[in-house]
């Protein structure tokens, strides 16, 4: 018999790459592709220039991990998010977010389409907000239905917002647009 061993957040720090921790086991995220990297990172650049703006929270690119403490999930690697927190101090800086952003985005990669990866998706906002995130966005590059917007006071009733439009992603984050449009590499 086989005795599975239970990883720790502690193990992710020896992950080559992206993962997070879900049920004990360390779930390795690939790289993205060409489309949802550009959309991951156009979403961090309009959330930093709103927090210089705002003198208020800060943004975090995509690679950083939160620590968070659910029955079934002990950390997120989103590919961006904003939070509120202090800074920590020196050397506990290079250590992960303790507890879950206050919003998050995750812009779906080529294996997050089909049956299967939209209940992984609806799980993983539930642990979101289990664990205290108050706005998720769920980015599909390839649909008419570019960015839905969940909040935890509604969790089952997204805001959709498309082509042309501005999202938002209130009460996370006060004050804060970015156009559905700034997601797509100019042609």
């Amino acid at each position: 018999m086989t005795i599975k061993t239970r990883a720790s957040p502690e193990d992710l720090y020896h992950v080559d790459g992206n993962a997070e921790l879900v049920n004990g086991e360390i779930i390795h995220m690939p790289p993205t592709g060409e489309g949802p990297a550009y959309a991951a990172g156009e979403i961090f650049a309009s959330l930093r220039n709103h927090a210089k703006l705002a003198k208020q929270g800060r943004a975090v690119p995509d690679g950083a991990g939160f620590q968070v403490d659910l029955p079934n999930r002990e950390s997120f690697s989103p590919d961006a998010a904003f939070v509120v927190a202090p800074r920590r101090r020196g050397r506990e800086r290079m250590r992960f977010f303790i507890g879950a952003p206050i919003f998050a985005a995750e812009v779906r990669s080529e294996g997050d389409y089909g049956p299967a990866a939209e209940l992984a998706l609806a799980e993983k906002r539930a642990d979101y907000f289990a664990a205290g995130t108050r706005v998720v966005w769920d980015v599909n590059l390839l649909a008419e239905d570019v960015v839905r917007v969940y909040r935890a006071t509604a969790p089952d009733e997204p805001t959709i917002y498309r082509a042309g439009q501005l999202a938002e992603a209130e009460p996370a984050v006060p004050g804060w647009t970015m156009a559905v449009d700034e997601l797509f590499e100019p042609e």
